[in-house]
């Protein structure tokens, strides 16, 4: 059995299941690496990462680099004489990082390799319509996402589920693919196979103010899909004309109804406590939504002080 020394790599909740099973199993963490702390909030206090968090609970060494290539990080990194680096939703790492330990760098990616390589695996295959998604882990090389495959596992979306209830299946089964994938390791029986591309591959590119927006000339079913793909974190928004200014709306969580109709695409229909929106095929019906300066709330909530004038849309 080969005695692991792991340098963990990532910052977000995602990879602290990772990190807290890690340490669990027993393995002997020599360092974490994070992300700098950042402000945030009203106040723009100093806020640690997830990952830094547990770390320093569980009494870890934690190295916090602005500059990976450093040559001051670069020492330090290899003064904690790792074998093993794991990686869980971090930066992209150079060359002198990845191939610094003996047995190589492995990094968790929450979909199902080669398909949604990128930021936001995740959300895209909600976005996409997909049914089942997974967690794939891999030894980096110098390309996002193409090193060499070593072990995967399926997980099922459902078809009412948005980014967040997927986020946390995929947490969880992600944790437990690296475990057996780290015990592949200490016995030293690892097969690794490389990523055949193939012909239709599907990205999961950064998500951003542009291509976060609700295009409401969409089939009803993918824009329902785009709005779960998106909820709850960074949200799907569009413009709201209910009166003479546009203003933002947030789009936290809705439902679809399939229905032929003659409505204008866009327009908004108020009845009974509901509010929903014409598309083409049916109506995305709103239940929780967020206005400029507002707090994020349930339709029916926000109806109580609330109107629609009867040429309301959205944009």
């Amino acid at each position: 059995m080969r005695k692991l020394r792991i340098v963990f790599m990532g910052t977000p909740d995602f990879a602290v299941q990772t990190l807290k099973s890690i340490v669990e199993a027993g393995y002997e963490v020599v360092g974490v690496v994070t992300a700098p702390d950042k402000p945030a909030g009203r106040g723009r206090k100093l806020q640690e990462s997830a990952v830094k968090k547990y770390a320093v609970k569980n009494d870890l060494k934690v190295l916090q680099p602005t500059n990976l290539k450093s040559a001051g990080f670069l020492e330090e990194l290899k003064n904690l004489k790792a074998n093993l680096q794991v990686v869980v939703a971090f930066r992209m790492l150079p060359k002198v990082v990845w191939e610094m330990p003996e047995f190589g760098t492995l990094n968790l990616h929450a979909s199902l390799l080669p398909q949604y390589r990128g930021a936001a695996p995740i959300n895209w295959a909600i976005i996409n319509g997909e049914r089942e998604t997974g967690v794939s882990t891999f030894f980096i090389d110098e390309k996002i996402d193409t090193g060499e495959m070593i072990l995967q596992e399926k997980v099922e979306i459902d078809p009412a589920e948005n980014a967040g209830s997927l986020h946390d299946k995929l947490m969880d089964t992600g944790a437990n693919l690296v475990l057996d994938t780290l015990r592949s390791i200490e016995k030293g029986n690892l097969k690794t196979t490389s990523q055949k591309d193939a012909a239709n591959l599907k990205p999961a590119p950064k998500l951003t103010r542009e291509n976060t927006r609700i295009n409401w000339e969409k089939p009803l079913d993918e824009t329902y899909n785009f709005i779960r793909g998106l909820s709850p974190y960074p949200v799907a928004w569009t413009e709201l004309m209910n009166g003479d200014e546009p203003m933002m709306l947030k789009v936290y969580g809705a439902t679809k109804q399939e229905e032929e109709h003659s409505e204008e695409t866009g327009k908004i229909l108020e009845a009974d406590k509901e509010v929903k929106i014409a598309v083409p095929g049916g109506y995305i019906i709103l239940k929780e939504v967020q206005l400029p300066g507002k707090r994020k709330m349930a339709v029916k909530d926000l109806l109580n002080g609330y109107k629609f004038s009867p040429t309301a849309k959205v944009l």
